[in-house]
């Protein structure tokens, strides 16, 4: 994997462990899922405005997954509260009509070594200590950090770059089938501005909105 996705990642790991334990129910998780993305305008700075019909192709490499640290704050009095710090490998591609009809000379538009969310999340969670079952929403918001492909007649941009900024909304259910371990599916949005450089000193930017059902398992420590 790129190196710069593994220090995203290795950096979610690194501030989650570094919370005071006394915080209490401290977890961590690992999730795939379906990912998608809706349609939406492209616009550089060099007179380039279309629209991109993304595709999400959860399952091709690199494919889509997450990881998230998660503190429920029983020591304070708040069960049902929690607070996490999420990294996602989420992605994009331009599908096919895109770069037919809408870019001609452009052969490739892509974010797929991830646009790479990191967000920091507040949660809470109905709980019910005599029920093995757990609903949960949670919202937040934190950077995208793309890896950007773009291939036109001008030139080719194939780099990371700080996006932008990243909103976050899910909502899921989280089965407990031991005292350590769970197992959660969760609906998950996300809204990403992304305003990266490109080739001839040009600028790109889009917001994209990415939708993911999840499935994942849980250790509580």
């Amino acid at each position: 994997m790129a190196n710069k996705t593994m220090m995203a990642v290795i950096a979610v790991g690194a501030t989650v462990m570094s919370v005071s334990p006394a915080l209490a129910d401290p977890v961590i998780s690992v999730y795939g899922g379906l990912q998608s993305a809706t349609d939406s305008d492209v616009d550089t700075t060099d007179g380039v405005h279309f629209s991109a019909d993304w595709e999400g192709k959860s399952f091709s490499n690199p494919p889509y997954w997450g990881v998230r640290g998660t503190y429920w704050l029983d020591d304070f009095g708040y069960d049902a509260f929690g607070v996490s710090l999420d990294y996602s490998h989420t992605k994009v591609y331009a599908g096919k009509s895109t770069l037919r009809d809408e870019t001609p000379g452009w052969t490739h538009l892509e974010f797929t070594d991830g646009l790479n969310l990191v967000t920091l999340n507040a949660l809470y969670r109905f709980q019910d200590k005599g029920r093995a079952w757990t609903p949960y929403i949670g919202a937040g918001a934190g950077v995208n950090i793309p890896h950007v492909e773009v291939i036109r007649p001008s030139g080719k941009t194939w780099d990371y770059q700080l996006g932008g900024m990243t909103a976050q909304a899910l909502a899921g259910v989280d089965y407990k089938v031991t005292e350590r371990i769970s197992v959660f599916t969760e609906y998950k949005f996300d809204y990403s501005h992304v305003d990266v450089d490109i080739d001839s000193g040009a600028g790109l930017k889009t917001n994209i909105l990415s939708n993911a059902v999840n499935f994942g398992l849980s250790y509580r420590f």
